[in-house]
């Protein structure tokens, strides 16, 4: 009896990566099935790793979550598999783990990955997803290790956090939201729900006034990209239930040339606020 693996990494699809760690899986664990989450995060983005894990693992089966993203392999970073209520999450304590752990309600156990009976051997240690993470996957998956088995027991507050940014509300009508992901269809999402805005005063249909670039912009709340003509935007709630900026037809972060870490201040049209963003002042 198996469970599945949910793998995500930043390996891509052009070399033999992917492949490669599904083999090693697939030897060690025949009957285990493994969903790809994605293997199209960026290279070395931490960050964009664990927003991923984070809104996919509410969707994912119970089982094994496998996630690598890993610019400091080989480095003295650990390699650590974490017991929670759906099932372990294996990987490098980057940051990459952290926010998804927290999400499912946290780690009661965390572990080391440092036994070498549940590793390939290596003459190099730049593919951790092969030679560690792959197999210690495998083995929890099928039960043929326990957690305790795989290496040392860490502290319960092991797990490296990322430091996502809060958002900032003055108080008079307007709150400064970070963009945390852009997706393929240059969605813009940023770290603030649908709470934020009504807690503005605004709702769906209302404009929303969105400054970035020192440029002042009136935006509809809608429901959908169809509730605004085609080529415009529509400030919207995304299919993860956050605040999202949109273009209907179009890509919202080459119209408004933004990207993941940046700021926009969104507020309520004529409420008299003044918050400072990258040059920008609304009024």
């Amino acid at each position: 009896m198996s469970v599945p693996i949910s793998f995500l990494s930043d390996f891509g699809h052009t070399d033999e990566f992917v492949g490669v760690v599904h083999g090693v899986i697939a030897r060690i664990a025949p009957t285990a099935r493994v969903i790809d989450v994605t293997h199209g995060i960026g290279r070395g983005d931490v960050h964009g790793g664990a927003m991923a894990l984070t809104r996919a693992v509410q969707f994912m089966p119970d089982g094994v979550f496998l996630a690598v993203v890993d610019p400091g392999v080989g480095t003295e970073r650990q390699a650590i598999a974490a017991r929670t209520s759906i099932g372990y999450f294996v990987g490098p304590n980057n940051g990459l783990l952290a926010p998804a752990v927290a999400m499912v309600g946290g780690s009661d156990l965390i572990v080391s990955l440092e036994d070498q009976r549940f590793q390939l051997p290596s003459s190099g240690a730049t593919f951790h997803g092969r030679d560690i993470f792959g197999p210690v996957a495998a083995v929890l998956a099928t039960g043929q290790a326990e957690i305790t088995d795989l290496g040392p027991e860490l502290p319960a507050d092991a797990v490296t956090p990322l430091l996502i940014p809060l958002a900032e509300p003055d108080g008079r009508g307007a709150i400064k939201a970070t963009i945390l992901w852009i997706d393929t269809f240059g969605n813009i999402q940023f770290n603030i729900g649908p709470d934020d805005l009504t807690g503005l005063g605004l709702s769906t249909g209302d404009d929303v006034t969105v400054a970035f670039a020192m440029m002042e912009h009136r935006i509809t709340w809608g429901g959908a990209y169809g509730d605004v003509d085609e080529g415009e935007a529509v400030v919207h709630v995304d299919s993860h239930g956050q605040i999202a900026l949109g273009v209907n037809g179009g890509h919202a972060a080459d119209d408004f040339d933004a990207r993941v870490g940046d700021s926009m201040v969104l507020g309520r049209p004529g409420g008299g606020n003044r918050l400072e963003i990258t040059g920008v002042a609304t009024t």
